[in-house]
C-alpha cells in the first residue's frame, strides 16, 4: 500500500474523530457548567426569596383591612381601639409632596445631567460631580434637617408644612437624576450628534430634538428610579411635615401626614388596652392600618412604575 493510499484511508477516521470530538463535551467542562448554573440559578432564588416574602407578608396582612373605607376617610375624630380611620389624608399626602419633590428635582436634575454630558469641561464640571456623589450618600435625616433649618430662618422655629417635605425629598431625589440621567445621555452615539451638527442645527436644537428624544425611555425610568428612592422616606418627613390626623391639600399651609410616617405612627402606638365590656374595640386595629398602608404605599410604587413604562412605550424613538 502506498503512502497515498494509507493517507487517503486515514483521512476519513480523522475526520470522524474530529467530528466526534466537536460533538461531544469535555466531562469536567461539563461538570464545571452544570456547577456554574445551579450556583446562578441558586443565587437568583436567594435574592428573590426576601423580595417575595416581604411582598406576601404585606398582602396576607394588609389586605385584611385595605378596602374603599380605608382608601377615603381619614383618622380624624378615632381614637382608642374603634373599629374606624383609614388613610386616605396620608395617601394624598404622600401623592402631593413626592409630585412637589418631583417638581423641584427633575429639572434640576436633567439640565444638571445636560452640562455634564454636553457642555461640562474641566475644574467646574469635575467639583460638580463629586458634589453629586457626595449628595448620594446623605442621609434622610441630615436633607429634614437641612429643610427644617432653612424655613426655620424665615418662619420661625417649629414650622411644619408639605412643601418643606417636598424640599428635604429634592435634596435626596436631585443627586440620583442626575447620575441615572447622566448615563442615560451617554448611551446616545455621538453620530447622532454629528450628524445633525453637519446639517447646521444648533447644538442646543440638537440636545432638545436629539439627545434628549433619543433618551426620554432612559430619563423616565431614572424619574422612576429618583420616585422610588423617596416615597418611603419617613424621617426627614417626621420632622418637616409633622403628623395629622386630618385631611389637609395644601402644601404650603400646615401639618402634612403621608404613608411611611402613618405606617411609623400605627406601628409606635401598638396594642390598644380594650377593656372586657368595651365594645367595637379591636386590640390589634393599629397594627391592621399600618399593614394596609404599607400595602398602599407598595401599590402606589407598582403604579408610578406601569406608568414610566407607558410614557417609555410611547415616546421613546420608534425603529423602522
Amino acid at each position: 500500500m502506498s503512502a497515498t493510499t494509507a493517507a487517503a484511508t486515514g483521512a476519513p477516521e480523522a475526520v470522524e474523530r474530529t467530528r466526534a470530538l466537536l460533538k461531544g463535551a469535555d466531562p469536567a467542562r461539563r461538570r464545571k457548567d452544570r456547577l456554574m448554573t445551579v450556583l446562578v440559578y441558586g443565587a437568583f432564588l436567594l435574592a428573590i426569596a426576601p423580595l417575595v416574602s416581604l411582598v406576601w407578608t404585606v398582602v396576607v396582612r394588609g389586605a385584611e383591612r385595605f378596602d374603599g373605607y380605608f382608601l377615603l376617610n381619614s383618622m380624624r375624630g378615632v381614637f382608642g381601639g374603634m373599629d374606624a380611620g383609614g388613610a386616605y389624608h396620608a395617601i394624598l399626602g404622600t401623592v402631593l409632596i413626592t409630585l412637589g419633590a418631583a417638581v423641584i428635582s427633575v429639572p434640576i436634575g436633567i439640565l444638571v445631567a445636560i452640562y455634564l454630558v454636553e457642555y461640562g469641561r474641566g475644574v467646574l464640571a469635575r467639583s460638580v460631580t463629586f458634589f453629586v456623589d457626595v449628595m448620594t450618600g446623605i442621609p434622610s435625616i441630615v436633607a429634614g434637617l437641612f429643610a427644617y433649618a432653612l424655613f426655620s430662618l424665615f418662619l420661625g422655629p417649629g414650622v411644619r408644612a408639605g412643601i418643606i417635605g417636598s424640599i428635604a425629598l429634592s435634596v435626596l431625589m436631585i443627586p440620583v437624576v442626575v447620575r441615572s440621567s447622566e448615563e442615560m445621555l451617554k448611551l446616545v452615539p455621538n453620530e447622532l450628534r454629528e450628524a445633525s451638527y453637519a446639517l447646521g442645527v444648533p447644538k442646543w436644537l440638537t440636545v432638545v430634538r436629539v439627545v434628549l428624544r433619543t433618551s426620554v425611555a432612559g430619563l423616565a425610568t431614572a424619574v422612576m428610579l429618583s420616585i422610588a428612592r423617596v416615597i418611603g422616606e419617613t424621617a426627614p418627613l417626621l420632622i418637616v411635615a409633622g403628623v395629622s390626623d386630618s385631611i389637609n391639600s395644601n402644601l404650603f399651609d400646615g401639618r402634612m401626614m403621608t404613608l411611611p410616617v402613618y405606617v411609623f405612627r400605627q406601628f409606635s402606638q401598638g396594642l390598644v388596652p380594650c377593656r372586657p365590656d368595651q365594645a367595637g374595640c379591636i386590640v390589634d386595629i393599629n397594627y391592621q392600618r399600618a399593614w394596609a398602608a404599607a400595602l398602599t404605599l407598595i401599590l402606589i410604587v407598582m403604579l408610578l412604575n406601569l406608568i414610566g413604562r407607558l410614557v417609555t412605550r410611547l415616546f421613546a424613538p420608534k425603529l423602522r
